[in-house]
């Protein structure tokens, strides 16, 4: 076993940090000094982190505190040290997507989303591990060993943003980013116990975001508390002329009446996602999450969602046939790792080796499924079927968000397993079927804390998942602070 301490309740949050900062109270340097204190003595144990930005960090925060020195104006994050997980394009070390296909590879830019944090004052303090080129559910492959859970080091984070979400639960950073293509924000949020947030597709820019799923993936934070994930959000949503699929909707401030629960709330409680199949101590915790949402005066209303088993199958036909397709770039000649030239070679071969000695097994099997679906004689029979099955799964929630506010569930049908213990690919992909329907019909979902269940005298976390209609973000961030005060109620 893994000496590890569990993570502090105590741990302040990035809106308490920022409002200790811009009082003066403490300075944007001591924050960060005591954050890469924490990194130095846990990454060893979790390898949350890929690359870590000392002096760069350091200096970043003696900037922030000589503008509040001389009176200007910091930022919505003045002087918060963020994580970036390392699929998402950074100007500062390197943008690696944990693949030894891109071991060397540096941005010239910054992704949009790193532009905002910047300018609201935030301060990236390094890059965080993830499954390889996103491609998940436990964070185990990726070219730099496995990422560790902070309640139990012996148990996977939950993928493919398990670095991201490790660092803000080991409190190695105030908030952190992460993609989410099928679940990769939510699944690892609810399995390290804190909240992770999947915007409405395009409403987050993915400019700089290396692309798996285009049509899927979409950039979302981790943070500790509610108001946190809605401050994080008000900085980094917004058009973006550089994202042909950013939305043209405006950007909110999403923090403005957060604390005022929604009138008459209609929460929808699908039957399938009470499903016997679920960790009964899943079940249990999910219960009494929607025991106290009725006791503070919601109403549950039971929907109907039939096609959420069908969500996994239609994810891993359409996820791969986009990941072929975005990942032929990555040939040793354009881009990525180059094998070798040995005597005799045609190019063929070297595009071949390099693809094989740079890519995992989990992302070769990926793009041979992707490569397989698109082929001529399979392309109707299997992606063009898996498109009109979409349209059938938003049709779904179309449906069922005319019944109700948003639609609560648990995250993952079970709490943390250990490291090692999933090896076939068929079981990891069933830990994301609680989320992939979000990706696929396009809204917005989150996971927040709602319990623990124990394993060998561990607690380890549940998430609880609210799912709302796309650009109904602000809604679903209310739903979900209500749940905080309840929670908070209860251990107060």
């Amino acid at each position: 076993m893994i000496d590890f301490a569990p993570p502090s309740a105590d741990a302040p949050d990035a809106t308490s940090i920022r409002d200790a900062i811009r009082s003066r109270s403490t300075s944007a340097e001591a924050i960060v000094a005591a954050h890469l204190r924490r990194i130095e003595s846990a990454n060893p144990v979790l390898n949350a982190y890929h690359e870590v930005f000392r002096e760069e960090a350091l200096e970043r925060a003696r900037q922030i505190d000589e503008r509040l020195e001389h009176g200007g104006d910091p930022g919505l994050l003045a002087g918060v040290p963020v994580a970036i997980k390392d699929n998402i394009a950074t100007r500062l070390g390197r943008t690696t997507c944990s693949s030894k296909m891109l071991e060397h590879y540096r941005s010239p830019f910054d992704a949009t989303v790193v532009e905002r944090l910047h300018a609201a004052g935030a301060i990236v303090i390094g890059k965080t591990n993830l499954d390889e080129f996103a491609m998940g559910s436990s964070t185990e492959h990726c070219a730099w060993g496995p990422v560790r859970n902070p309640w139990d080091p012996e148990r996977v984070p939950g993928g493919s943003s398990g670095g991201s979400a490790a660092a803000v639960t080991a409190d190695l950073a105030a908030i952190a980013l992460g993609s989410d293509t099928g679940g990769s924000i939510r699944q690892p949020a609810a399995l390290c116990g804190c909240v992770g947030v999947k915007p409405t597709y395009g409403r987050v820019s993915r400019f700089g975001l290396v692309a798996f799923g285009s049509s899927l993936d979409q950039i979302g934070p981790f943070t500790r508390s509610v108001r946190d994930a809605a401050l994080v959000l008000t900085a980094i949503t917004g058009i973006d002329p550089r994202d042909s699929t950013s939305a043209d909707h405006p950007a909110e401030d999403f923090t403005r009446g957060l604390d005022e629960p929604p009138a008459k709330l209609r929460i929808g409680l699908p039957s399938a996602y009470m499903s016997d199949a679920n960790d009964p101590e899943v079940n249990r915790v999910i219960t009494d999450a929607i025991e106290r949402f009725r006791s503070a005066g919601a109403e549950i209303v039971p929907v109907d969602l039939p096609l959420t088993d069908i969500g996994v199958s239609t994810y891993y036909v359409i996820a791969p046939a986009e990941a072929c397709s975005n990942l032929a770039r990555f040939d040793g000649i354009r881009y990525g790792h180059r094998a070798a030239m040995r005597p005799g070679d045609e190019l063929i071969d070297l595009y071949a080796r390099s693809r094989a000695e740079g890519f995992g097994d989990e992302v070769q099997r990926r793009i041979m499924l992707g490569t397989y679906v698109l082929s001529s004689g399979y392309y109707d029979a299997y992606y063009n079927r898996a498109l009109r099955v979409r349209r059938l799964i938003k049709r779904e929630f179309d449906e069922a968000f005319a019944r109700c506010d948003v639609i609560i569930g648990p995250t993952s049908p079970t709490p943390a397993f250990r490291v090692g213990e999933r090896s076939d690919p068929l079981s990891m992909y069933l830990c994301d079927v609680y989320t992939v329907n979000a990706n696929i019909a396009g809204i917005c979902g989150m996971s927040m804390p709602a319990g623990f269940a124990e394993r060998n005298g561990r607690p380890l976390p549940v998430g609880l998942q609210l799912q709302a209609p796309a650009f109904e973000e602000h809604r679903m961030l209310r739903v979900a602070r209500l749940f905080e005060v309840l929670r908070e109620a209860v251990s107060a």
